[in-house]
């Protein structure tokens, strides 16, 4: 087990060398909200590589433990958190539960998949967090439905400030295992990218709805 501390650059590492992880300052993704982003995560990927897969499941549970006293369930975002959140909670012999974007649109028209009787006191797992919207729309459906969130966490963070500021106002703690400052750090350390894209990397998190526009 790496230790909390060297978590973050060592995860980052993986995510880069497994290209789940994209960095194109010059060809600049599109993201679906239409934001272009000189950044691309797709940690689905590390369901692949049982090395990583499991560094992040070992990581993620420690953290709840040492972080969230008193966890009872953990409960997966659909789709990207529901692994991982699977393999938590395997790991920490909890019970399992995973919410939709939006109920089934057939059957039992569930938006929670598996069973809550109510109180019950939740951690939620997510893979990214960009703005946490999704991730918060979650946190409030569990808590309508009478559940007790403890907090979130997740694999990896654009460390946006209006993702902060939305999980302050909804008095939602939360912790990622690695970061966007942490990728950065790396990627100039061991050349991933040029001295002089690294300014239009900081400018697209400061102001992200607004790069590249012009």
């Amino acid at each position: 087990m790496i230790e909390t501390n060297n978590i973050a650059s060592t995860l980052a590492e993986k995510l880069l060398q497994i290209k789940a992880i994209k960095l194109s300052p010059q060809n600049p993704f599109t993201w679906a909200s239409g934001w272009h982003s000189p950044i691309y995560c797709d940690n689905r990927k590390t369901l692949s590589y049982p090395d990583i897969r499991t560094l992040i499941k070992e990581a993620l549970s420690e953290q709840i433990k040492s972080q969230f006293k008193g966890v009872d369930m953990i409960a997966g975002v659909a789709t990207a958190g529901i692994p991982h959140g699977a393999l938590v909670a395997d790991y920490l012999n909890l019970p399992f539960i995973y919410v939709r974007s939006k109920p089934k649109a057939h059957g039992l028209t569930n938006s929670i998949e598996g069973e809550i009787k109510g109180g019950e006191k939740i951690v939620v797992i997510e893979d990214l967090i960009s703005t946490g919207k999704s991730s918060l729309e979650v946190v409030h459906a569990l808590k309508d439905a009478g559940c007790n969130i403890l907090g979130l966490a997740a694999i990896f963070t654009y460390g946006f400030d209006i993702s902060k500021l939305e999980f302050d106002k909804a008095n939602c703690p939360f912790f990622t295992l690695s970061n966007y400052d942490a990728l950065i750090e790396l990627a100039i350390e061991q050349n991933y990218v040029e001295a002089n894209e690294l300014e239009a990397l900081k400018a697209w998190r400061e102001n992200p709805d607004e790069w590249g526009k012009n």
